[in-house]
């Protein structure tokens, strides 16, 4: 029925990933791939806590459409990002969206409800796979409930997908958080390359797929040009200042930005810029005195080197930005230091075969995935890893 099924729908791609699986499972679990089957769709309960998750997850979403043999159904949590793929959020996604540790405490009580509403609704919803985007405070209570509660009804627990893995490898005793999420979290889909060692040495299995910015660039619609030509975005500032009636001189080839994405996308544009962060005086001295990393930003700490400034703390302050900003506009050689890092940058973050060789079955079919993109290995990772259980 399963063969019938896969091979009706992109009979290219979907005959050879059946084949694939078919030959990498036992003989006593290809019941549990044909149970799915028997259902005739697939159910993936998912769960975005923010803004950039809704964003990763919606892509996850429409590229397991791409792939799967079967009808995917979803239920969970998410944004409207993710109700273009068709969810219907359990709450309003703002509900959990709290970023820090202290931070969280004012929203305590509203958390724990949520949290109770969404495992019930995973339990009704009956689902084959189970994932869960970045929002680690959420995502791993939500999880070890989940796995707790399928055990006290003694059922087989669906799949266990966390999709961003947590970045606990930059805290003193991180890697010791790390080794507890084997209990609940059955794979994690990475997107920076360095992971996968760390969670495997700590017992959990896990592949890099790409940094999900990348796609920004896709979606951007630019042409296959600009992605050969090492993923940069073009720059229009003539064409910007002209329509916004900015005098050439007024105009500026650095930029001021924030610790998290921004700075990636700073680096996909080859932008110099200085990074500024500031948070709540208790999440500041947690991240003083345990944080392993001396850097903040990704590219300082994917390439281990203050490349971008980086104002923190009681540093960032106007006085301070200001004198980096100057110093950065006026040495062209630091321009020019951060533009020749950000390709360094750019390719870590690629999801190339060299750095998925930890997934054989990548090696094998992902030349025939439709676009070796981060959210269609990662798709491809979840209904592989799910129909092999």
């Amino acid at each position: 029925m399963f063969r019938t099924i896969w091979s009706s729908k992109k009979r290219h791609v979907n005959a050879g990933f059946l084949l694939l699986a078919r030959r990498s499972v036992s003989v006593s679990r290809i019941a549990a791939i044909d149970m799915a089957a028997k259902d005739a769709q697939l159910r993936v309960f998912i769960v975005a806590g923010e803004v950039s998750g809704d964003i990763i997850a919606s892509r996850l979403m429409a590229s397991l459409r791409k792939l799967s043999p079967l009808a995917v159904h979803f239920a969970g949590v998410g944004g409207s990002m993710m109700s273009k793929q068709g969810l219907k959020s359990l709450f309003p996604i703002e509900d959990i969206a709290v970023m820090g540790t202290w931070e969280l405490l004012p929203h305590l009580n509203k958390f724990r409800v949520r949290l109770k509403e969404t495992t019930e609704a995973a339990l009704l919803f009956r689902p084959h796979v189970v994932v869960t985007v970045d929002s680690k405070g959420f995502s791993f209570r939500l999880l070890k409930q989940l796995r707790a509660k399928y055990g006290q009804l003694g059922l087989v627990s669906p799949a266990h997908f966390h999709y961003v893995a947590p970045s606990f490898w930059a805290w003193k005793g991180g890697e010791a958080r790390l080794r507890g999420l084997s209990e609940f979290v059955d794979h994690v889909l990475c997107i920076l390359p360095f992971e996968p060692e760390v969670c495997r040495l700590n017992g959990l299995v896990a592949t890099f797929v790409g940094h999900p910015i990348l796609e920004d660039v896709l979606e951007l619609n630019l042409g296959k040009d600009h992605i050969e030509n090492g993923w940069k975005l073009p720059g229009h500032s003539e064409e910007f200042q002209s329509q916004h009636g900015i005098p050439s001189g007024k105009a500026s080839r650095v930029a001021l930005c924030t610790s998290g994405t921004a700075a990636v996308e700073m680096q996909l544009a080859r932008l110099p810029c200085v990074v500024a962060y500031r948070a709540h005086f208790l999440t500041e001295w947690l991240i003083r005195y345990k944080a392993k990393v001396p850097y903040i930003s990704l590219p300082n700490i994917l390439l281990n080197s203050s490349i971008i400034p980086e104002a923190l703390f009681q540093a960032c302050r106007p006085p301070e930005l200001a004198a980096l900003l100057m110093e950065l506009i006026r040495n062209e050689g630091l321009q020019e230091e951060q533009i020749i890092g950000a390709d360094k940058v750019v390719k870590l973050l690629h999801p190339s075969e060299e750095r998925t060789i930890s997934c054989p079955t990548l090696q094998e079919f992902g030349s025939q995935l439709p676009d070796y993109t981060p959210s269609m290995i990662a798709a491809f990772i979840v209904l592989y890893s799910a129909l092999k259980r």
